[in-house]
């Protein structure tokens, strides 16, 4: 995979495979088998070194029946296989990092968790000069 990155409008391109491009800019690929897919995702950015509006670009080389599949589900909701792309690529991305947050517990592991909480055992002695050590390095008012 090869990364580049046009400075003219800072997007970014993934590119799976040598592309040729003509005058109007689109991709000619010499994949007969492939469909290229193209989209253009909004990337979060501090907005004090890029400008809000500032696109990427993805690429994807899906097969034919793929392409299909995916341009029928699109038509079905009324939008553009852009469109139904990043919408369905963003909630699968957003359910991840969502997912990658949430603990789940068993009913036991939520009452040791609440046990815990409410009743803590007492310090031990790596514990106590831990709270020594911060007294001495911040002070105790940190």
């Amino acid at each position: 995979m090869k990364t580049t990155l046009n400075p003219k409008n800072k997007s970014v391109t993934d590119t799976l495979s040598k592309t040729n491009w003509n005058k109007s800019g689109k991709g000619e690929s010499s994949f007969k088998k492939a469909t290229s897919v193209k989209c253009l995702l909004t990337v979060p950015q501090k907005a004090s070194k890029q400008k809000a509006d500032s696109k990427a670009r993805l690429e994807a080389r899906i097969s034919s029946q793929v392409h299909s599949t995916i341009k029928r589900a699109a038509e079905i909701q009324g939008r553009t296989v852009t469109d139904f792309v990043v919408h369905a690529a963003l909630e699968a991305a957003t359910k991840t990092i969502e997912g990658s947050h949430v603990i789940q517990l068993s009913i036991e592991g939520q009452t040791a968790f609440a046990e815990a909480l409410l009743n803590p055992p007492e310090p031990n002695e790596a514990l106590k000069k831990a709270f020594d050590k911060h007294a001495e390095l911040i002070g105790n008012n940190g």
